[in-house]
């Protein structure tokens, strides 16, 4: 680990001293002295009373992206609003199996975030942002709305995904810019064969369900295999659609029972929320309807493709109000998008944390599958991990970066992009020349594993310097808990290679 720290091994005391700003000076959530907040937050209330909403489901997007949270019945938003709504800080600590993977039960040993110990699994807050409040189609008579997290005196948590996110989005402005990002998710609906309730199935993480194809697969962007996906791809829109999530265009991708959702393009913020809104909506939508919808990267399943979620991203000069990135002639880099693609390109590697946050996630990274595994870019070319679509007059024009898989953190992720090519930009940095042979085997790889990854993340001065010792700490902790567990797991590689032989 950098200065020397010694790297904390799964389950070792850990103290994690966060820097805190206070809420209202940070991000303006707080009702009280803030008039347009308040103002929204009565609103909703006047909206919840009108639509005949019985429940909210209070929420905020976790560490993994997961939205956590508890349902309130409508008439306790009043104090929701008023006083943000208790949940274990705990929350904040669990790996993707829900264990906590830091120590708690002892005030000695248990994290402290800037002097908010989080022993014996103490409450944070959920402070509820009006503008994310949105009706649930598939559950008409209940409502979402995404929260901050803060302690009790209303103070931000700086390791929380909305944050990470807004402080990223302000070192950017900072620099004179504003970044905008458009979507492409992938992802497959299945039909469910065994919905794993059995008592024996239900452990931690629990049994996966066994399923079937919802339909077969290698007709892309095929007339014929949309109209048998219609009906449902329909349903997924309409309340896309109803949520204000600005879907673009829906598509049957490769692989069997595959889709892909594009969106509109927006800032960092409304993108993030949208992608985690959508997620957990066609979860839940494709659950009453006795489907399982996954945004697992690579799941194994026979004949089953990955699944990429490639971020596209321009900037705006906040002087000039001018895409950054359009060239004037064919071929060329503006100065902006030279040092933005130096930066992502720079900072690939230790970004991976937070692009392709999972164990599967890096068996996605394999030659000639339209994924990356070489850290290098290209003119409209889709092996590369940066695909540049960058033409003179045209005011799209972007960057698209294809490293991420759909189980991503989306605020992490879009925190990594900004951060990462504003190093670039503040660096001054060149980036090399396009490549045409994106899987070269001469090219630096992508991390082959997510303990590489995290190393990579850990050691990265950049990241230690841009998102703080703690974070790079706490999320790598996390991570490296995941990774023990995996590596202690008998496989069934291991049972089929060992178990005759010996």
């Amino acid at each position: 680990m950098a200065d020397g720290k010694p790297r904390s091994g799964y389950g070792a005391p850990v103290r994690l001293p966060l820097g805190r700003t206070g809420l209202m000076n940070l991000s303006g959530l707080s009702m009280a002295g803030n008039s347009a907040k308040a103002a929204s937050a009565s609103d909703v209330l006047e909206k919840i009373t009108a639509a005949g909403i019985e429940t909210v489901r209070v929420v905020f997007p976790d560490q993994h992206g997961i939205l956590r949270g508890k349902t309130l019945v409508a008439r306790a938003m009043q104090s929701a609003f008023d006083k943000g709504v208790g949940m274990p800080s705990t929350l904040l600590l669990k790996d993707t199996s829900h264990r906590t993977v830091f120590p708690i039960w002892s005030g000695d040993t248990a994290p402290d975030f800037d002097g908010l110990p989080l022993a014996g699994a103490s409450d944070i807050l959920a402070t509820p942002d009006p503008a994310t409040f949105r009706r649930l189609p598939h559950a008409p008579h209940s409502a979402v709305i995404l929260c901050d997290v803060t302690d009790r005196d209303g103070t931000a948590i700086s390791l929380s995904s909305r944050e990470v996110l807004r402080r990223a989005e302000a070192q950017l402005t900072q620099a004179g810019f504003a970044a905008m990002f458009g979507l492409e998710v992938e992802f497959q609906v299945f039909q469910i064969d065994d919905p794993a309730l059995s008592h024996a199935q239900a452990t931690m993480p629990p049994a996966p369900v066994r399923t079937k194809n919802t339909t077969q697969g290698y007709q892309f962007l095929t007339e014929t295999r949309y109209g048998e996906a219609e009906d449902l791809l329909d349903d997924i829109r309409r309340m896309a659609e109803e949520m204000r999530l600005a879907p673009r265009t829906v598509e049957i991708e490769m692989g069997p029972s595959q889709f892909e959702f594009t969106f509109d393009p927006s800032g960092p913020m409304e993108q993030a929320d949208r992608y985690i809104l959508f997620r957990t909506m066609v979860k839940e939508l494709c659950q009453t309807r006795g489907l399982h919808a996954s945004f697992m990267a690579k799941p194994r399943l026979e004949n089953a493709a990955a699944n990429g979620w490639h971020i596209h991203q321009s900037l705006t000069d906040l002087a000039s109000g001018t895409n950054a990135f359009t060239p004037d002639t064919p071929g060329a880099l503006t100065p902006v998008a030279d040092g933005w693609i130096a930066g992502l390109l720079a900072n690939a590697a230790a970004s991976c944390v937070m692009t392709t946050p999972t164990i599967n996630g890096y068996k996605r990274y394999a030659p000639h599958q339209l994924a990356p595994n070489r850290i290098q870019w290209g003119t409209d070319n889709r092996g590369a991990m940066i695909r540049a679509l960058l033409f003179p007059g045209d005011g799209a024009s972007r960057v698209e970066n294809r490293v991420a898989d759909s189980s991503a953190n989306p605020y992490f992720a879009l925190a990594a992009q900004m951060l990462s090519g504003l190093d670039g930009l503040n660096r001054s940095l060149k980036a090399p020349a396009p490549t045409s042979d994106p899987y070269d085997t001469g090219a630096k790889a992508l991390p082959r594993s997510l303990i590489e990854a995290v190393d990579a993340f850990e050691s990265s001065a950049f990241y230690r310097s841009a998102l703080g010792d703690d974070f790079v700490d706490y999320l790598a902790h996390i991570k490296r808990a995941e990774w023990e567990r995996y590596v202690m797991t008998v496989s069934e590689w291991e049972q089929a290679e060992y178990f005759n032989l010996f």
